[in-house]
């Protein structure tokens, strides 16, 4: 399934939310200009490297922030950023500016931390929005029950348009993400890809979010 949009229009322009897009832009287009000879040590310096993280937190601790602004290729940002510019700017409208910001770096703090926690020996630098993007994922699942999502849906060899309603479509996202952190955990796949990241992220976006929403006016609880 690819998101295409969602039903639900924020009522202001979600102004954090495209800073943290741009901040992700900038971030990528510095990494474009790096050395390909040093980008290698640049993601290791500034990734979230969970054996280094546990060896030495005192001095690593901020790249569970930095780790969050690095991607991995174009396919890595392009497919994140669409993703928060499609959810992100409705939680933003629930949150205010000053709350969503708080509470995006956070869920990305707890998605890095699970993913330590549970590989504390990788010495795989885990870069990338995702778990942030899931905290606000899990918030955008609270706070929007009723909302639907235009989506390409292939059958058989044809993408079909379909609205699919929210619940739906993050649920079965989630239920995804934690089928291969399952199995990551055995060693039973090898993609790369920081799935307990994700799922820490979803999950502290779904305790988290009315620490920091508002009450809403138009009833879409």
């Amino acid at each position: 399934m690819i998101p295409l949009r969602d039903t639900i229009r924020s009522s202001r322009f979600p102004v954090v939310n495209w800073l943290i897009i741009l901040a992700n832009a900038a971030a990528f287009y510095y990494e474009l200009r790096i050395d390909p000879s040093a980008l290698n040590g640049f993601i290791h310096s500034w990734g979230l490297v969970p054996v280094q993280f546990w060896a030495e937190p005192q001095t690593t601790w901020l790249t569970l922030f930095s780790s969050m602004f690095l991607h991995g290729g174009w396919l890595h940002i392009l497919s994140n950023m669409w993703i928060l510019f499609i959810f992100g700017d409705n939680v933003e409208d629930r949150m205010g500016g000053g709350g969503y910001l708080v509470f995006y770096l956070l869920s990305g703090v707890a998605a890095g931390l699970l993913q330590a926690f549970l590989l504390p020996d990788s010495p795989v630098p885990m870069i990338g929005a995702s778990g942030a993007i899931a905290g606000v994922l899990g918030a955008y699942l609270v706070l929007y029950p009723r909302a639907r999502v235009l989506s390409l849906v292939p059958i058989v060899f044809i993408f079909t348009l379909i609205e699919i309603p929210a619940p739906v479509f993050l649920l079965f996202w989630f239920a995804s993400q934690l089928f291969s952190g399952v199995l990551s955990l055995s060693g039973a796949t090898g993609s790369g890809i920081a799935w307990w990241a994700h799922i820490g992220g979803f999950v502290f976006g779904l305790l988290s979010v009315f620490l920091f929403a508002r009450r809403s006016k138009v009833g879409y609880y």
